[in-house]
């Protein structure tokens, strides 16, 4: 059977090339990734791609999760002695401790350099992840200006552009970068779900009768929203395809299905982490807080 999701650009493809040999020159890595799926979103070679460099994992989207989960993972990578920080890029919360965390590294490089005979630099640092998880957004915030495009839509970064943050550190902007292939199915569904790749990979229809199938299983309210009882429809694609002949759908299941996944995306079945740390993989996510109208 075919994979579920399956997308791979050449931009893309291009931009991994151009990033293993800027990354040479780097000396802090800042990996965003979408904090309603902080798995998921770990692209599979970024172990490799840290070595031998300072780390940070910064969990972007955090006003999408319940604060609860949140200090769940602040547990868990701290157990792990992982330096993460929890941001909103596009409300600029908690900015500000990235920007001192890139700086404090910054000072630990340079104080190897003094002991080396070398004179101090502005400490360098890539920004990491798959597409659309607030890269860009981030960035822009570090500078307090806009200065690289951003919008809410995989792939608006297409070439590496280093950044000046100030005298004491510059950025290397990326393109959102994804594995050559999407073997784990389960994580290219959830990156899929939260729109951290683009659209051309997937079947609207499939992917949101898998997300609600998810949720049908953890108990995730969202038949209010649609005022259609669930229990109808055994099955997520049930659910799409008897709403589909309600209302002004007209029998239109994409159209069912973009509107499901548009409403998730932007909160309004509330605020759902799709992954728990892994000592908490039962955990079920449900919100914790009302879904926005």
């Amino acid at each position: 059977m075919a994979p579920l999701i399956q997308w791979y650009p050449g931009h893309i493809a291009k931009a991994e090339k151009k990033l293993l040999e800027q990354l040479k020159l780097v000396d802090v890595v800042l990996e965003v990734r979408d904090a309603r799926i902080i798995l998921s979103s770990q692209h599979p070679k970024m172990p490799t791609w840290t070595n031998g460099k300072a780390h940070l994992v910064i969990c972007n989207r955090v006003d999408m999760i319940p604060e609860s989960w949140r200090a769940r993972w602040q547990n868990w990578f701290r157990d792990h002695d992982q330096a993460a920080y929890f941001t909103d890029a596009q409300s600029g919360k908690g900015i500000s401790e990235v920007m001192k965390a890139a700086q404090i590294a910054g000072e630990h490089i340079n104080q190897r350099r003094k002991g080396r005979g070398m004179l101090p630099r502005p400490v360098r640092a890539v920004v990491i992840g798959f597409p659309n998880v607030g890269k860009s957004a981030l960035i822009n915030r570090l500078l307090n200006k806009r200065v690289v495009a951003s919008a809410n839509r995989p792939g608006v970064t297409r070439q590496l552009r280093w950044v000046r943050i100030s005298e004491k550190i510059e950025l290397l902007d990326t393109p959102g970068v994804i594995p050559p292939l999407l073997n784990d199915q389960e994580a290219a569904l959830r990156l899929a779900i939260c729109d951290d790749i683009g659209q051309a990979s997937y079947d609207s229809v499939l992917v949101a009768a898998a997300m609600l199938d998810l949720f049908n299983d953890k108990g995730i309210p969202y038949q209010e929203r649609y005022n259609f009882d669930a229990s109808l429809a055994p099955t997520g694609i049930d659910y799409i395809h008897q709403l589909a002949q309600t209302g002004t759908y007209q029998g239109d299941q994409d159209r069912v299905a973009r509107q499901i996944l548009h409403d998730f995306r932007k909160g309004r079945l509330g605020n759902i982490a799709l992954e728990a740390p892994p000592s908490l993989l039962n955990s079920s996510p449900i919100p914790e807080t009302n879904p926005t109208p």
